[in-house]
């Protein structure tokens, strides 16, 4: 019997370069004694994209998705050395984002996953864990159903795969976005990165025409994701919990948790409070998760 279960509050609480232009080619990073000192950078060209990407820590690979205008360290800057220390963590910014310049080609989620794809086969990486964020995790569902044969297991946080999935204020925010909304951290942090302003103006348009688009996911599709999943949100997220518990349902090897808070608060997404605490539980249980024998 496929064993599915509900994680809840309770046991939430015990528990975000140089430019190389080669396509495997890595760019050696030096880190400080307080985070990993196996640490690699790079560029890789995956479907005429030059995506960046980092290497983290060793062990099982997991590769970890951002979220929309974001960059690795605005929303995995908080965990990704937890990761690290048990698993070799393959971190990317997708196309327009951070360290990896447009290209003359629309955003898609189905296309970030064509790209990931390429990026693992590049690194010699037969099938890794896939943990997506908001826009990076309606990414990984898109891996997930497109490329099956390198998913190993899912984390699927703060997103849902049917515009009907977000209360109404979501979408009424939407249809009249502002880049002056814009978290301010978010701008600072890709301005860090590439300063050239008309880049960030772009890269913020780009994603809010993709939301505004947004591509709803078929149910026969989410129930054909065979590889072990958990879900993840806050009880104020950008999804409703009722949306959520649908997904779990439909997919078969699936766990979920509802904790409480907003988008990203869980896993200390920059521009969310650091509850130091609850951003453990959240590492603990998502360790716990990929490290369970996978069941059929």
């Amino acid at each position: 019997m496929i064993r599915t279960s509900i994680f809840i509050t309770a046991a939430a609480l015990i528990i975000s370069s140089c430019n190389n232009p080669g396509n495997k080619e890595l760019n050696s990073q030096t880190k400080s004694s307080e985070t990993q000192s196996d640490s690699t950078s790079g560029y890789a060209s995956v479907n005429g994209l030059k995506m960046y990407y980092e290497i983290h820590g060793t062990g099982a690979p997991l590769v970890l998705i951002h979220g929309g205008g974001s960059t690795i360290q605005t929303t995995f800057g908080r965990v990704l050395h937890d990761f690290a220390k048990t698993h070799k963590v393959i971190a990317v910014e997708m196309q327009a984002h951070g360290h990896t310049a447009d290209i003359d080609r629309p955003l898609s989620f189905q296309q970030d996953a064509d790209d990931i794809a390429e990026l693992l086969k590049q690194l010699n990486i037969n099938k890794a864990d896939i943990f997506g964020f908001s826009n990076g995790a309606s990414t990984t569902l898109e891996f997930a159903i497109r490329h099956p044969e390198l998913t190993n297991r899912i984390i699927v946080a703060s997103t849902f795969y049917k515009k009907a999935g977000a209360p109404d204020w979501f979408w009424d925010m939407m249809s009249k976005p502002t880049f002056e909304g814009m978290p301010q951290p978010l701008k600072d942090a890709y301005l860090k990165i590439n300063p050239d302003t008309s880049a960030l103006h772009r890269m913020y348009e780009r994603d809010v025409t993709r939301m505004q688009s947004f591509p709803d996911i078929s149910d026969e599709q989410i129930k054909s994701i065979k590889a072990p999943a958990f879900i993840i949100t806050g009880d104020r997220d950008v999804t409703t919990p009722e949306h959520v518990a649908e997904m779990h349902r439909l997919i078969s090897n699936s766990r979920l948790a509802i904790i409480p808070g907003g988008h990203g608060d869980y896993m200390g997404e920059v521009t969310t409070p650091q509850d130091s605490i609850l951003i453990a539980a959240t590492v603990s249980m998502i360790n716990k998760f990929l490290s369970e024998p996978i069941t059929k």
